[in-house]
């Protein structure tokens, strides 16, 4: 993937965004966005949205978020607030697509991992119609103790460890992306985020997919997803932890191209878009 970036404005401000499309000639396939983890970035996802847009035959779209990547970083003096993933979902994103032409007659299919995972939550639940699915990985919906104490534990390894050095690899600002992360994940405040009565809005098809040894979450996030959203679909992978595109790339990949490839039929046979 060659990066590009495009200039957007965001809270009184204009951010340059990284991105990059995978396999654009594939105009009739499914167009698949992935949004990265809390730490993660358009290099970190490596060769997987390749990888599965190749073994489904779906074009991609890949980036960085503000703060991450090779995106604008986070001014050192700015302090993100518990919403902020509603202001990804609810203002980047649209700003976004609009400024790359991915739109009506086009509705994505949003795979999101971790945070990105609840960003494409939040983004079906607020913009009906405009999403074709969500495969959600490792999604947060609400915070556990669990999520909590591995948050802290990174604190611990980016102060004392070369966890700095290794993810300057794949941000121009590595205190940027973790500090945005991390401090507002450990602020109080943030104890009792939960996106759960929002996704009673989610109208698309939506699939959650996790590791049953995940170290940010327990099972409890997509249990309580399948009770929120009616006909969500459920995966578990067993001998895997909170990044199954690296512990189990093949098994995921199978569920993605199960789950889109269903649903995108679905949607043509009703005279939907993909």
């Amino acid at each position: 993937m060659t990066p590009a970036f495009v200039d957007l404005p965001l809270s009184g401000r204009t951010v340059s965004i990284e991105h990059a499309f995978i396999a654009p000639e594939r105009t009739a396939a499914p167009l698949v966005v992935f949004l990265h983890e809390g730490l993660g970035s358009l290099a970190m996802w490596k060769d997987y949205p390749q990888t599965l847009c190749d073994a489904g035959g779906f074009r991609g779209f890949v980036f960085s978020r503000y703060g991450y990547g090779r995106s604008t970083p986070r001014p050192r003096d700015e302090r993100w607030p518990v919403t902020f993933m509603h202001a990804q979902a609810h203002e980047l994103l649209p700003r976004l697509f609009a400024s790359v032409g991915i739109g009506a007659g086009d509705a994505p299919w949003l795979f999101g991992h971790s945070d990105g995972g609840s960003i494409a939550l939040l983004y079906a639940a607020q913009f009906p119609g405009a999403a074709g699915g969500v495969v959600a990985v490792a999604p947060h919906v609400m915070v556990e103790e669990v999520s909590i104490d591995s948050i802290r534990a990174a604190r611990t390894a980016y102060l004392t460890t070369d966890l700095r050095s290794r993810l300057a690899r794949y941000h121009d600002d590595p205190d940027s992306a973790f500090w945005g992360w991390n401090d507002v994940w450990l602020d109080p405040e943030f104890r009792d985020w939960s996106i759960l009565a929002m996704l009673r809005q989610v109208q698309c098809p939506v699939i959650a997919i996790q590791g049953e040894d995940d170290e940010y979450g327990t099972l409890a996030q997509i249990e309580a997803l399948a009770l929120t959203i009616a006909g969500s679909e459920q995966v578990v992978l067993h001998d895997c932890g909170h990044s199954p595109h690296r512990d189990r790339p093949d098994a995921l990949t199978r569920a993605a191209i199960d789950f889109i490839s269903r649903h995108a039929a679905t949607r043509a046979h009703q005279g939907g878009v993909q």
